[in-house]
């Protein structure tokens, strides 16, 4: 039975911008002091197989166009998927209802006209995957089959799956600013189980790129799926102590996405941070550096302008372990008293500098005694005290080499102490994602069986 759809193209970006353009002169005409629009359309493929057999194969295509008006200090917003004239028009006036029955908000309103953007260089975000639904599902089967050869204990399998997806979206608002986005997002993942006598382990590996030439093979995605549930059996207890913990790359870039949270415009006015007003302080140890670089090519967060047209720029964060800059759109500026750092709709590429020159393995040498922290349970993170607890399994290293698995495990601390208390970041940097770190070693935490 083939399984391959009809090929599916978007309209262009010169197709979608009267779209856009339509709802902001719609708005104006009923009377909107200024309005903004975006218009997003994807396709995608998604397929997954599981002990060889196809699970499930998921074509998806989406468009939906927003609006957001101002009447004044009021505001109202609506979305649709039907883009015909009067599914805008509808779109259009359900938006200003309901920004004419709003209360009035000083805060609000579009970002200032000079901050937009005008330069756009090429950021090479757009390789489409030509791939049919039955080769996506052979490379799928061949991801899980690298998984079960990887350790003959490695028996049965939560799935393999690839995924491309193409999407076009383009943002306008009133002061004459139009800005279009094209990118592509592919992956390939798979969870192998491990098994010895009744115990069970599972195992994680994912790549994922702009292009699917920067994905790692099929196979070698399957074989570290395998060779970590492998590596997980046996695991063990720990008693409570204070110990080191490693945190390996993909985990580490976590604990600055707890970071970014913490210096967010929305936790900022609502007094719901702990680094509330702690701008130009000594958050971090004085070798920590990091940055914003919303240009790389290819990159998960580049973006020449932020999610109101205001253009992107390069700038420290943190410096020799300062906090240099807060992560505000034009609301919370507003609400605090201050100016946006062009960061609506997040950080743009966030890269922390290494301070060690080894990578994972040398990383552990270093340490010689403590835990190598591979997964982490539950949403234990206080932002607004920093505390910080979640269950943990990974690895517990003696004389620089890992010992044996753990597992059942809680470590716990405070964001800040935390923070405070990196002796490293090793140069195997985790590319997949907005956030780009190597492992982290931190000198002290708790750690309860």
């Amino acid at each position: 039975m083939t399984v391959s759809a009809p090929v599916q193209t978007l309209p262009s970006v010169a197709e979608l911008q009267p779209w856009v353009q339509r709802v902001l002169d719609g708005a104006r005409k009923l009377g909107a002091s200024a309005a903004e629009a975006s218009v997003g359309v994807s396709r995608g493929l998604s397929t997954s197989v599981r002990m060889g057999e196809v699970e499930s194969v998921q074509f998806q295509r989406d468009r939906e166009l927003s609006i957001s008006v101002l009447f004044g200090q009021r505001t109202g917003s609506a979305s649709t998927g039907d883009l015909s004239d009067a599914g805008l028009q509808r779109a259009v006036e359900a938006a200003c209802a309901i920004a004419r029955a709003s209360g009035e908000d000083p805060c609000v309103g579009l970002a200032d006209a000079a901050l937009m953007a005008t330069n756009f260089p090429d950021l090479d975000l757009c390789h489409p995957w030509d791939l049919s639904a039955e080769a996506a599902i052979e490379l799928a089967k061949e991801c899980e089959a690298a998984a079960f050869a990887a350790d003959p204990r490695v028996t049965q399998s939560e799935g393999a799956s690839v995924d491309t997806r193409h999407a076009i979206s383009l943002y306008a608002n009133t002061h004459g600013f139009f800005g279009a986005r094209e990118a592509t997002d592919n992956s390939l993942s798979c969870v192998a189980i491990a098994g010895s006598g009744e115990a069970m382990q599972n195992g994680h590996w994912y790549s994922s790129g702009r292009a699917s030439s920067d994905l790692e093979s099929a196979s070698s995605v399957g074989r570290r799926a395998g060779e970590r549930a492998a590596a997980r059996l046996g695991a063990q207890g720990l008693s409570t102590r204070t110990t080191p913990v490693l945190f390996p790359a993909e985990v580490a870039r976590g604990l600055f996405g707890h970071y970014l949270g913490a210096i967010s415009g929305g936790a900022l006015y609502r007094r719901a941070s702990f680094l509330l007003d702690r701008l130009g302080e000594q958050i971090f140890p004085e070798r920590i550096n990091a940055w914003q670089r919303p240009f790389l090519p290819r990159a998960a967060g580049s973006s020449a302008f932020d999610s109101e047209g205001v253009a992107t720029v390069e700038r420290a964060m943190i410096e020799k372990g300062v906090l240099k800059s807060y992560v505000l759109g034009s609301y919370s500026a507003r609400k605090l008293g201050t100016a946006t750092t062009g960061n609506a709709g997040g950080v743009y590429n966030l890269l922390v500098d290494a301070t060690f020159d080894g990578d994972l393995a040398a990383l552990t040498r270093e340490m010689g005694e403590g835990l190598i922290v591979t997964d982490l349970m539950g949403q234990g993170v206080n932002t607004v005290t920093g505390d910080y607890s979640r269950g943990a399994s990974g690895f517990w290293v003696e004389n620089g080499v890992i010992a044996y698995p753990v597992q059942n495990l809680t470590i716990a601390g405070n964001l800040g102490e935390m923070f405070r208390s990196i002796s490293a970041v090793a140069n195997d940097i985790d590319r997949r994602g907005g956030v780009r770190c190597g492992s982290v070693l931190i000198d002290h935490m708790t750690v309860a069986g």
